[in-house]
């Protein structure tokens, strides 16, 4: 018989060796380009990170652009817009597209430029010069020509709020040559050049309309145009009232403190009334909401926001929870509560920093899959497993608010994966939701998350884990294998991926495959 202490863990020898050192100093495994570049776009808001400044992001991803197969940025632009929801990267990546890769432009522009916002953002990042060029070339060009020309009325008045360029700045960079009557004379009027009034589209003739009537002391019903187009028309509350009435689901969650500081929920019944839609079933599934964004809207309320509004957005989250789909096994979710989690999700920018933390997200991670999944085992972190009881009966929020509560510290990775494997924890899927940034359990050889993983797979030969990066690092503590899934982003598209990988339907390459497999 052999010596058992002798070759007790030879096993782990076998392991890959770590072979990148992560921001905080820690041994990590590098990530291949091609995950890289899908790691910063579905995380990276060009804002600075907890270990990374805004600058070093942009320099990476043009780095990566320049070393990644054109079609790869094409796919990974389309994707992180269409289900990762982000706004800067995808018009960068579009960006980068127009100096290497401008045969893929019309089959991707359309898809990551889906309204004026975008479009205004795509100019600015050319104008720039980040991306290589400082004019924005023929094709390019016409293709913003042709989003002006075919885009309808309220798409066109949408682009038009906001600076920087504004859309009067991009109609006079590109000269749109508009067939209709009425869009010359909306972009005449846009550009301060004479117009026929009466050729104007119907909504906007009724903005003008209502600016006469304003102007001259006469009631008129408020047109429905964005709502920024009438901050500087000094609206009084049952102006803004109107407004939230006839807004979408959509509109009215992401401007609840517009209402509040505009004294809607001060008229008698509005604060119930914005509850009561708020709440409203069917509009949260025709919205196709997700709790993340519940959970911006709640973090994001002021002080002054009524308790029924809060509780609205409370109840809305749960009703959301019917967009999050099952994962196959029973489910550890392990939320990294260190203090490098404690900063903005979407990073730090002056002025505009996310109210929500990468804590919140993970936190909120684990207490929608508690919620769905009542069997599911949360283990937070920071140095060691934090003992917390959760009450799976509890809504999301506030299992999601102890959790974001637990305190800073450091970062231990393997810590979760230890506990289970003393307890001998059985468990078909483990989820790792952290920035990755693991420094006190740093070794030689492999990291000590991948070597407890093995010995939880020992234990569990068909069992998964998943680590879910909050971050736009290149770095990750368990590299890419059948059974482990590295995925990056905190939208709520994650949830599907997690479940197609739980239930093995993920193609090779895992959520790198998910993104070329994305058609163009």
């Amino acid at each position: 018989m052999a010596n058992t202490n002798l070759f007790h863990g030879l096993r782990g020898r076998f392991l890959p060796p770590a072979d990148a050192i992560n921001e905080a100093g820690g041994t990590a495994y590098a990530l291949g380009r091609e995950h890289r570049l899908a790691q910063y776009a579905a995380t990276g808001c060009l804002n600075g990170t907890f270990y990374a400044s805004a600058e070093a992001q942009l320099d990476a991803v043009m780095a990566l652009c320049e070393d990644v197969d054109p079609a790869f940025i094409a796919k990974t632009a389309v994707y992180c817009r269409e289900r990762g929801y982000m706004k800067e990267m995808p018009a960068l990546l579009l960006a980068a597209l127009t100096v290497r890769g401008s045969q893929y432009l019309p089959a991707v522009f359309g898809r990551v430029i889906d309204n004026g916002k975008m479009l205004r953002t795509f100019v600015q990042i050319l104008r720039s010069g980040a991306a290589g060029r400082k004019s924005l070339g023929t094709r390019p060009k016409k293709l913003v020509q042709q989003w002006l020309n075919t885009a309808d009325e309220r798409a066109l008045l949408s682009a038009s709020v906001g600076t920087s360029p504004s859309l009067a700045d991009v109609v006079k960079m590109v000269h749109p040559k508009p067939a209709q009557a009425w869009r010359a004379a909306f972009f005449a009027r846009l550009i301060g050049t004479p117009y026929d009034v009466s050729a104007l589209p119907p909504v906007t003739q009724a903005l003008e309309a209502y600016k006469v009537a304003r102007a001259e002391g006469r009631q008129a019903p408020v047109p429905a145009v964005p709502f920024q187009m009438l901050a500087s028309l000094d609206l009084d509350a049952q102006a803004w009232a109107e407004v939230a009435r006839h807004g979408g689901w959509q509109m009215v969650r992401m401007n609840l403190n517009t209402f509040a500081r505009h004294g809607v929920f001060a008229l008698p019944g509005m604060a119930d009334e914005i509850a009561a839609k708020l709440r409203q079933p069917e509009a949260i599934a025709r919205a196709r909401v997700f709790p993340y964004q519940l959970l911006a809207a709640y973090h994001a309320a002021g002080e002054d926001m009524p308790a029924v509004v809060r509780e609205a957005l409370q109840d809305a989250l749960e009703l959301a929870l019917a967009n999050v789909p099952l994962v196959e096994g029973r489910m550890v979710v392990c939320p990294d509560v260190s203090g490098s989690m404690h900063s903005p999700v979407t990073g730090y920018r002056a002025g505009s920093s996310s109210a929500v933390r990468c804590v919140d997200a993970a936190a909120l991670v684990a207490a929608t899959f508690l919620r769905k999944q009542p069997d599911t085992m949360v283990l937070p972190f920071k140095e060691e497993v934090v003992k917390l009881t959760l009450n799976p009966r509890d809504t999301v929020m506030t299992n999601a608010q102890k959790m974001a509560a637990l305190g800073a510290g450091g970062t231990n990775c393997s810590a979760p994966l230890a506990w289970l494997n003393h307890r001998r924890v059985s468990a078909d899927v483990v989820m790792l939701v952290s920035d990755n940034q693991s420094w006190m359990d740093a070794r030689h050889g492999e990291t000590a998350t991948l070597r407890e993983w093995e010995r939880f797979r020992q234990r569990n030969p068909k069992a998964r884990l998943v680590c879910l990066d909050m971050q736009p690092y290149a770095t990750s503590q368990a590299p890419e294998r059948d059974d482990i899934l590295n995925i990056g982003g905190f939208s709520d598209s994650v949830f599907q991926i997690v479940a197609a990988f739980a239930a093995g339907q993920l193609q090779a390459g895992h959520w790198v495959g998910e993104i070329s497999a994305t058609a163009l």
